[in-house]
């Protein structure tokens, strides 16, 4: 008979045994959640509006209108789009204190598109496919003072929009 009561006794705390495996094992799923993207929102009292720089791994960057509703998306988009060593991952967000400056927009010679160029002082339609096509022909810009050996912008034109090119990749 004792050994009737050990096989008992044995059973039942087999069974609790399980059950505590069994509860603890759903608690932990319930809790695991995988890495999801967070959404910030912020309240519509608060709704961002002016100007956003947008940088890094974009193929223009520099600053944008940002108006109420504007997604991540449609800023990036307005930037460009990515760049192929782009990790959208991880983003980062950078807000101005109050009378600090922000950086004029610098245009990247060896990506900006002709319309971009175009909006540079002193370039138009035409200096804009000059500045592609010597990129086409010689290669990207290895510094801004190269700009000079495109047909049709000399010295003058150099010196008024320095301040607003690079060749950054």
């Amino acid at each position: 008979m004792t050994t009737s009561k050990f096989n008992k006794y044995w059973t039942l705390i087999t069974i609790l045994l399980v059950a505590i495996i069994a509860i603890s094992s759903i608690v932990a799923w319930a809790r695991y959640s995988p890495s999801q993207p967070i959404e910030i929102s912020i309240p519509s009292a608060q709704e961002p509006q002016g100007r956003i720089y947008i940088g890094g791994a974009v193929s223009n960057p520099g600053f944008y209108s940002l108006k109420a509703g504007d997604t991540i998306d449609a800023l990036i988009q307005a930037a460009g789009g990515t760049t192929s060593s782009a990790d959208r991952s991880w983003l980062k967000l950078y807000i101005l204190q109050t009378g600090e400056e922000e950086q004029p927009q610098k245009i990247n010679l060896n990506r900006a598109e002709a319309w971009l160029l175009e909006a540079l002082p002193g370039i138009g339609e035409t200096r804009a496919q000059a500045i592609i096509d010597y990129r086409q022909q010689n290669g990207p810009f290895r510094n801004i003072s190269e700009i000079i050996k495109v047909k049709g912008i000399g010295t003058a034109t150099y010196e008024k929009i320095k301040h607003l090119i690079t060749v950054a990749d």
